[in-house]
């Protein structure tokens, strides 16, 4: 039990995954908004097992993603992660977010590098990048036993479970190579970028092996990104889906049928991507409609 989170368990990812329950679980991804207004945030109504608050997306000014998180978790009992980029913040900052994470009762986070900015960006922003993700993700495995980064003792161990991410368009090999690196460093679990080829998470974990010498226990997340014709896509999507969209294929039928095939290769680990609209928007009701529509095996 946790005093932060107001005498509520806090679940860990590695806790409520397939290979812990034998059910299918699902993490939505949740954009923050660009308001710190508390009146004019909608919460999350997305029944899905746990709600992973992005960092910046766009490289846009929006509420940090722990704060956030730990605001969801006590307004509405959800289970959180918070993203977390080792681009904007040195480390003295990023571990003393970190304390205050778990202050406020938070045990998930994701470690990612952040876009990197453009010429253009540079000239009003700097990319600090004191920690490459590899390294944050052994820093907090330090914390988890009670060291900063200055070798330090900190007075209570940190108890976070660590996720890295995955992006398979970026060449399998290279990336399971590096996912092996992260996973020595002390990552927990993986979240991918959306895939629409269901071979390639085993491809992925073919070559897993071959680096690592041995089969990965961790929970690897693939995702699964629900389109809509006129949203941003950042994913390679095949040339017969985007076809399916234009001539009028709802997106939600779409990822309906990939999460099918997902199912039929084993894959019962699902990060949800709603779909990205211009401007920033998310489409959350599509999101609602893929998870009422599933069959939790």
């Amino acid at each position: 039990m946790d005093p932060q989170s107001g005498g509520k368990t806090v679940a860990k990812v590695t806790d409520r995954c397939f290979e812990a329950t034998g059910h299918s679980a699902f993490i939505c991804d949740f954009s923050p908004p660009r308001t710190g207004d508390p009146e004019s945030f909608t919460q999350p109504n997305l029944d899905a097992d746990f709600i992973s608050v992005a960092y910046n997306p766009g490289k846009a000014v929006r509420v940090n993603s722990a704060m956030l998180a730990a605001a969801i978790k006590g307004e509405t009992g959800k289970d959180v992660l918070f993203t977390l980029a080792t681009r904007d913040m040195n480390k003295l900052a990023l571990e003393s977010l970190l304390l205050g994470g778990q202050m406020l009762g938070l045990e998930n986070v994701v470690v990612v590098q952040g876009d990197p900015f453009t010429q253009r960006d540079l000239t009003r922003v700097k990319d600090v990048s004191d920690f490459t993700p590899t390294r944050m993700i052994s820093a907090i495995a330090a914390m988890n036993l009670g060291t900063d980064y200055r070798e330090g003792q900190l007075r209570s161990p940190t108890r976070y479970c660590i996720g890295a991410t995955l992006d398979l368009g970026r060449g399998i090999g290279s990336e399971a190579q590096l996912a092996h690196r992260k996973a020595q460093a002390g990552a927990q679990f993986f979240i991918s970028q959306p895939i629409f080829d269901v071979a390639d998470a085993s491809r992925f974990r073919q070559a897993f092996e071959e680096s690592a010498g041995h089969d990965s226990e961790l929970p690897v997340f693939f995702g699964l990104q629900v389109l809509e014709q006129d949203g941003i896509i950042f994913s390679s999507v095949p040339e017969t889906v985007r076809q399916e969209l234009e001539q009028g294929r709802p997106g939600v039928e779409i990822a309906l049928e990939l999460f099918h095939r997902f199912q039929q290769a084993g894959l019962h680990n699902i990060y949800l991507v709603p779909p990205i609209r211009r401007g920033g928007a998310r489409g959350y009701g599509a999101a609602r409609e893929v998870l009422a529509g599933v069959e939790r095996l």
